[in-house]
């Protein structure tokens, strides 16, 4: 290594071997239910948040098309 490459790693890096050991012994971190939430109620919540944005996305796309249907400027 040249010193070039020692003087852009910040202090608590590491060397090459903390580099490898973090990359191949640490694996993915442990993401189960990062969406959802962790308690059930929460996931049942965020279903039903979910479900109300789908159905107001579904009438605004109604509204837009009963309005350009009857021919009146928006």
């Amino acid at each position: 290594m040249s010193d070039d490459d020692a003087a852009t790693r910040a202090p608590g890096e590491g060397g090459r071997f903390m580099r490898w050991a973090y990359r191949h012994l640490a694996g993915p971190a442990d993401v189960q239910g990062a969406v959802q939430g962790g308690s059930t109620m929460a996931r049942e919540l965020w279903k039903r948040d979910l479900a109300e944005r789908k159905r107001y996305s579904q009438e605004q796309r109604e509204r837009k098309r009963a309005t350009r249907g009857t021919g009146r400027p928006s």
